[in-house]
């Protein structure tokens, strides 16, 4: 596992960075109702078929893309809909919580991934 974060690239941590915020968000403003779970995944089901059709075929042929590129075109739509109905209610500018804390408290987890990944980078190197 710390050889895979050792070799991440810039795009890849910052799809890291991403996930790092989502779950701050998650964490911070949890919302049990299984709708607003269901509607998640019902939504990334079908806009993650539809970006998958999108990003597999083109008019010069198929791309082949891993199991993990097919992963995230699901898990962005089921992100980014309980992202939006967790926040709907919280003051959001944006996706920014009002809360100066929040804020500094996600930033700092996103600054310690990206510290942790650059460390692990120059010590593998050696």
């Amino acid at each position: 596992m710390l050889h895979y974060f050792a070799g991440l690239n810039t795009a890849r941590r910052v799809l890291w960075c991403y996930l790092i915020w989502w779950l701050h968000t998650v964490a911070c403003h949890f919302d049990p109702s299984p709708r607003l779970w269901m509607t998640s995944l019902g939504l990334s089901g079908i806009i993650g078929y539809a970006l998958l059709l999108s990003t597999k075929n083109s008019s010069t042929g198929t791309t082949k893309l891993d199991r993990w590129q097919v992963f995230r075109l699901f898990l962005m739509p089921f992100c980014v809909s309980s992202f939006a109905s967790l926040v709907k209610t919280a003051g959001f500018l944006l996706i920014f919580p009002p809360s100066l804390l929040e804020n500094v408290s996600a930033f700092g987890w996103i600054a310690a991934f990206w510290v942790m990944t650059i460390i692990l980078q120059r010590v593998s190197a050696e």
